[in-house]
């Protein structure tokens, strides 16, 4: 091969390799970066989004478009997003309408939405977490792939006398189905190769897209079952790295508390090659941290066990030199309300230790490269304790009480966001080689 021939052929590749990583986010050296630059980010959980970006009922694609520009104004540029449920529509305290409303069955009018939603955030220079299955009741899930394969009723934890603990074990079987894990992962392969319709990408090629989620809070719910969690964790990231060579992979896990409490279980999923990212999620109420009945007297130690979770979880994503995002947090408002016109001041306060702790990782160069909160609710409202269809969507599921955890447009948090936002941006002026590693 003559000297020009050779010259040529190295100045391609560096272009063609180049611009395959153009606008795609990266993992590395245990931090994010997009186009070599640090990537860090405060976000948020809008896992309706691509209900309301159908453009039939129920979906608001004027709403829509209102609510991407009013969280690009407020730094908000990387949104966490369910694919879409699984079906039957009218199930107890279930999103509706579903995607797969049958094994390999499709609503197109959702697709469209998908589709259309993720155009438009591509527009906005938003990226998009998506995440392709479920845990827990709300949207199908595991026990609705269960349903699907005759292992009998779902027994909805939120209908008497269904409980928690006999929802969990019957949501638990879903990792020994063979048949149910082929369908779920027949549903990976049609999301990640659909093209859209919009922009023309297919899915695997869309700069958009920032992750492809296993899950929402996969769990074993047993310690017999870790093995195999662990299985279909592995196979599934391997199907996705298969199908997309341009998009980042990680779990979907609470972290060690989604692993039967065990922190080395967490390590280990998250050591599995085809997982770029580790996850966390921290819900002081739900994990008896905070007193619903004393918000304000329980904040101080909330934050302090908050701390001392993200600090162990810090250690490991230190050990596996991977970044790690705290993905889903949440308070009520101060008295436990559903209205916009209760004061949240300490979410606020919540909000500010979390965020702040981004912005230290982000100016040093550290593992803790993101924060997603839940939930987004916008402009919405509620209209029920309980979400009936035609009722706004929120940040909070149909099994919670609306209002509960959402982000109201109008809440003092939206002003704690945008603050911590600005003042992570400051922190990333410096050029890439200048951050410490």
């Amino acid at each position: 091969m003559s000297r020009a021939i050779l010259i040529s052929a190295i100045i391609l590749l560096f272009i063609s390799g180049t611009h395959a990583q153009d606008n795609f986010v990266k993992a590395g050296n245990g931090r994010f970066t997009i186009n070599g630059k640090p990537y860090y980010y405060i976000g948020t959980n809008f896992w309706y989004s691509s209900i309301l970006a159908m453009k039939v009922s129920p979906g608001n694609r004027d709403r829509l478009i209102r609510e991407l520009d009013f969280m690009k104004s407020i730094g908000i540029e990387n949104l966490r997003i369910q694919v879409g449920a699984e079906g039957p529509d009218g199930e107890p305290f279930r999103v509706t309408p579903a995607l797969q409303t049958a094994p390999g069955k499709y609503n197109e009018e959702l697709l469209d939405g998908l589709d259309f939603l993720l155009a438009e955030m591509g527009k906005r220079g938003q990226h998009a977490i998506l995440f392709l299955n479920n845990s827990w009741d709300w949207s199908g899930g595991f026990a609705q792939y269960l349903n699907w394969n005759g292992y009998g009723p779902i027994p909805y934890p939120m209908v008497k006398p269904n409980t928690w603990p006999q929802f969990m074990k019957f949501s638990g079987q879903f990792l020994n189905c063979e048949n149910c894990i082929r369908q779920y992962h027949d549903f990976v392969r049609f999301i990640v190769t659909r093209t859209n319709r919009y922009n023309g990408l297919q899915y695997s090629d869309d700069p958009t897209v920032m992750t492809w989620e296993i899950g929402n809070e996969p769990r074993a719910f047993s310690n017999e079952n870790i093995p195999a969690l662990e299985k279909m964790i592995s196979e599934t990231a391997s199907l996705i790295k298969q199908l997309d060579k341009n998009h980042l992979v990680t779990t979907g896990t609470e972290g060690q508390w989604g692993c039967e409490g065990s922190l080395v279980v967490f390590e280990r999923i998250h050591a599995i090659p085809q997982i770029d990212y580790l996850t966390m999620h921290i819900w002081p109420k739900n994990w008896s941290w905070l007193d619903a009945k004393n918000i304000p007297g329980t904040i101080k130690p909330s934050i302090s066990k908050t701390n001392n979770y993200m600090n162990d979880h810090i250690a490991v994503a230190r050990r596996l030199h991977k970044p790690l995002v705290l993905e889903e947090f949440g308070l009520p408002r101060d008295k436990h309300g559903y209205s916009p016109a209760e004061t949240t001041k300490c979410r606020d306060k919540y909000y500010a230790n979390a965020f702040e702790q981004v912005v230290d990782h982000a100016k040093r160069g550290d593992v803790l490269a993101g924060a997603n909160f839940w939930g987004y609710g916008g402009e919405g409202r509620p209209q029920n304790l309980y979400w009936k269809p035609g009722d706004d969507y929120l940040g909070d599921p149909p099994n919670e009480e609306q209002g509960l955890n959402s982000v109201f447009n109008t809440d003092s948090s939206v002003g704690v966001i945008k603050k911590y936002n600005q003042k992570l941006q400051k922190s990333l002026t410096k050029p890439c080689h200048e951050v410490n590693k």
